[in-house]
């Protein structure tokens, strides 16, 4: 499964918007995985004071990788140019970049946003 940013933040804070059905599943999943660009979107909120962290993006990511065994995809050709290409659903280019991550590595994704559904890819809200 993939985490998009948003679930990333509330795994990594507790946070109770992640549902009790998304916890588990990430619970009992052999592999949690993450777009390279959350890392991105994540040190991006911080730098643009929307995101408070308690050290720099880089220690923040790498200790909440670690910690919640999560594994990183790398943004590739492919990813880039599906991203691209996606229908215009979903406006957002991080969102398109794990939305064209799922979809080519055929995973579903723990998302709340409700536009993720319209790309024909699983959804654990």
């Amino acid at each position: 499964m993939l985490l998009d940013t948003c679930a990333l933040l509330w795994l990594a804070n507790g946070s109770a918007k992640l549902s009790k059905d998304a916890l588990n599943t990430i619970k009992q999943s052999s592999f949690v995985y993450l777009s390279a660009i959350s890392g991105f979107e994540t040190s991006l909120k911080a730098k643009q004071g929307k995101l408070e962290l308690p050290v720099n993006a880089e220690e923040w990511f790498d200790t909440i990788v670690q910690h919640h065994d999560l594994s990183i995809i790398p943004l590739d050709l492919p990813i880039c140019i599906m991203a691209n290409t996606l229908p215009s659903i979903h406006k957002d280019p991080c969102d398109r970049f794990i939305i064209a991550t799922a979809k080519l590595h055929n995973i579903p994704i723990i998302t709340n946003d409700k536009r993720f559904k319209e790309y024909e890819i699983e959804v654990i809200s």
